[in-house]
């Protein structure tokens, strides 16, 4: 089994997810872009102590981003992860 650590980077705080958490209860992370729903699900229970409806997932593109006046880089794509729960509740504001 993989580490948990490894699997969910952390939450996506942003004022999208705060405002899906709000309305709908939807916990938004930033998740290892190997790692699958079912793995996502699992870590998220293990970690947080809360039941897991669903989890569905997208992979973000990372930005171009100019580096000089000639060259243009870009930010590495990564994985974000919506989860429903279904019992539980995990409260991010509150800790910081």
């Amino acid at each position: 089994m993989k580490i948990l650590h490894n699997i969910v980077k952390g939450p996506c705080l942003t004022e999208k997810s705060n405002r899906l958490q709000e309305a709908h209860g939807l916990i938004v992370f930033k998740v290892d872009s190997r790692a699958n729903k079912i793995e996502i699900g699992q870590a998220v229970e293990q970690m947080f102590d809360v039941k897991v409806a669903s989890v569905r997932t997208t992979m973000v593109r990372g930005k171009k981003k100019r580096v000089g006046l000639k060259s243009v880089g870009r930010t590495s794509d990564w994985k974000k992860a919506y989860i429903t729960l279904s019992e539980g509740e995990i409260d991010f504001l509150a800790e910081l």
